[in-house]
Parts: structure tokens; C-alpha cells; sequence
């Protein structure tokens, strides 16, 4: 199929995974009350460590990535995702938190297997349209639990500087995958990077969930 067909059918299949991705519930004990507010630090200590594995993440590709437009994409991608982390890190502070002692997360299995991708199309496939559209799905459920704990200031942050760049990232990625997965092995390979990405993405999730007993906490 011709490849702006096959981009508006991943997109498709990508946002039916991300419905029941970013599907959540709140439960009474999460909504307006002390506990649920002192788990919004924590939460955004989560944002903190997307947030650099996503840049590393884009670095790591850039050396390898022989097309000049997707090396630079991915080098705009490493600038905006490093000012999310400093974005996030102010809010911590404001919080009361320190990022002094921050440490880098090790590899997890789903930034482990994006990093193994070797492939241009793959990479697309995977992270800026993929990567991209579910941190935007997650942080605006992320968002709406900030509202009910009275977390203007976080919601501000993500809605004017974090989510917009989300979009951007997405869209470039969409713009990206017209132009390279014009053949029927290239568009087999970022189906498959797309579905990998979102099947370990929610697989992590749900891990994290169980341990931080929310749903609710951003990507990157």
C-alpha cells in the first residue's frame, strides 16, 4: 500500500492499543486527599527518569541513523526531551524535592529493546510515532488525576511546555514514516516496532502500577 495509507492505518491500530493503555479508573483512596497528594512527587520522579532515557534514547540512534533529516529529528528530540527533565526537576524542587542525587535508571526492557532497533524505519516506527503517542496518552490521564489533588501548577507545566513537544515528536515521526516506509518489508518492520513498543510499554506500565497502586503517572 502506499505509505500515507499505511501511516493512517498504524496510526489506527496504535490508538486502539493506547485505549486500553491509557484506560484508568480512580479509586476513592486516590482522589483529593492527603495520600494521594504526596504521591504526586513520587509520580513525577517517574517523569524524571522517562524523561532521560527518552533523550539517551534518541542520542544512542543518532551516530547509527545514516538520513540527514531523521538525525537531525532525533537531535531536536535529545534537546527537547532533556528540557523536559530540567522542566520536571524545577517542579520537584518547587516541591520540596531535591534532584541533587538523581541517578539515570539502568536500561529497562522496553528502552533495552528500542535501543536494539537497527533500522531507520523501525526507529521511526517505534519512537517518535509510537513512543511519542503514548507519552502523550498517559500524561494527559496524568494530568486530569493532578486536577483532582488541586496540582494546577504540574497540570500548567505539562499542558503549555511537555505535551505539545509530545505531538510534535508524534507527527514528525508520522511525517517521517510517509517518507520511508514505502515498501512492503519497511512497512512489515515498523508494524512490528510499533506493536513491540506498545505491547512491552504496557507491560511496564502495569508493573510500575502495582507497585505505586496508580495508573496515573506520566511518560516521557
Amino acid at each position: 500500500m502506499d505509505s500515507k495509507t499505511f501511516v493512517k492505518e498504524l496510526e489506527a491500530a496504535n490508538q486502539a492499543a493506547l485505549a486500553e493503555i491509557g484506560q484508568t479508573s480512580l479509586s476513592p483512596g486516590e482522589v483529593a486527599n492527603a495520600e494521594a497528594a504526596i504521591k504526586v512527587p513520587r509520580l513525577l520522579q517517574i517523569a524524571l527518569a522517562n524523561e532521560i532515557s527518552g533523550s539517551e534514547l534518541a542520542a544512542a540512534w543518532m551516530p547509527s541513523t545514516p538520513e540527514a533529516d531523521v538525525k537531525i529529528t532525533l537531535a531536536q528530540q535529545v534537546g527537547d526531551e532533556a528540557d523536559h527533565f530540567r522542566l520536571v526537576e524545577g517542579r520537584l524542587n518547587a516541591l520540596g524535592v531535591s534532584t541533587a542525587e538523581f541517578i539515570p535508571p539502568a536500561l529497562n526492557p522496553l528502552f533495552a529493546y528500542l535501543r536494539s532497533l537497527e533500522t531507520t524505519v523501525e526507529r521511526i516506527a517505534a519512537g517518535p510515532f509510537t513512543l511519542e503517542s503514548i507519552a502523550f496518552q498517559v500524561n494527559d490521564q496524568f494530568m486530569k488525576f493532578c486536577e483532582t489533588l488541586g496540582e494546577r501548577e504540574t497540570v500548567l507545566l505539562y499542558q503549555s511546555r511537555i505535551q505539545p513537544d509530545e505531538m510534535h515528536h508524534h507527527r514528525l515521526g508520522a511525517s517521517l514514516l510517509e517518507k520511508y516506509a514505502i515498501t512492503p518489508e519497511a512497512q512489515q518492520r515498523a508494524r512490528q516496532a510499533a506493536a513491540k513498543t506498545l505491547e512491552l510499554a504496557r507491560q511496564m506500565r502495569l508493573l510500575t502500577a502495582q507497585k505505586l497502586g496508580t495508573a496515573c503517572f506520566p511518560g516521557c
